[in-house]
């Protein structure tokens, strides 16, 4: 799921400090899981598009953006139908939804330095016990930025795929992008390691 990689622009959430906008995503997630009103929760879900829309991202990106999140959130949907109610289900998709946006405009808004900054922070007064926030702030940036090109990578390798009448062989797709992702880790690895980090 690709949703909500950053995104450079000059709207109001991108003004506002990285602390400010994960507290108030946290203080939504709460508020939501609070509210058992189905209604409530569907009615955030335009509220949340808003929100999302503000940071200047265009309807097309969105849509694009929520295909794969859609897929998950209908089997949400299609699970409470047949073990629960319609109620239950419509409950769970307003909350999932609506947290998707937010989360979404949260991260298209916010440089990964400035999350893996705040995540250092935070981490912060546990120095003195021989923790390494600064390594926890590098993890979630590297795996922030190592969405998209595994994303672009999938994207080659179906298309060579689907040339060679591969495109429905979820094999001929799976094992060469897990072979393509661990060859770029250890590049990885080996970068940070030449650069002395641990050092």
């Amino acid at each position: 799921m690709t949703i909500g990689l950053y995104a450079a622009g000059r709207s109001w959430l991108h003004h506002l400090p990285a602390g400010a906008k994960v507290s108030g995503l946290l203080a939504a997630s709460l508020a939501l899981f609070l509210v058992a009103s189905p209604a409530v929760a569907i009615c955030a879900v335009p509220v949340a598009a808003a929100i999302y829309l503000s940071t200047g991202t265009p309807w097309r990106r969105l849509i694009s953006d929520l295909r794969g999140p859609a897929v998950l959130v209908g089997f949400v949907f299609l699970f409470h139908l047949a073990f629960g109610s319609a109620e239950d289900g419509a409950l769970a998709v307003g909350r999932f939804a609506t947290l998707i946006l937010l989360a979404g405009a949260v991260t298209l808004s916010t440089p990964v330095s400035e999350m893996a900054e705040l995540v250092e922070w935070l981490l912060g007064p546990l120095a003195r016990f021989g923790f390494r926030p600064e390594k926890v702030g590098l993890a979630i940036g590297l795996a922030i930025r190592f969405i998209p090109v595994i994303a672009e990578e999938y994207r080659h390798i179906r298309e060579a795929q689907a040339a060679r009448g591969l495109g429905r062989n979820p094999l001929a797709l799976i094992v060469p992008l897990v072979i393509r992702t661990l060859k770029a880790a250890d590049a990885l690895a080996d970068a940070i390691d030449a650069r002395g980090y641990d050092a």
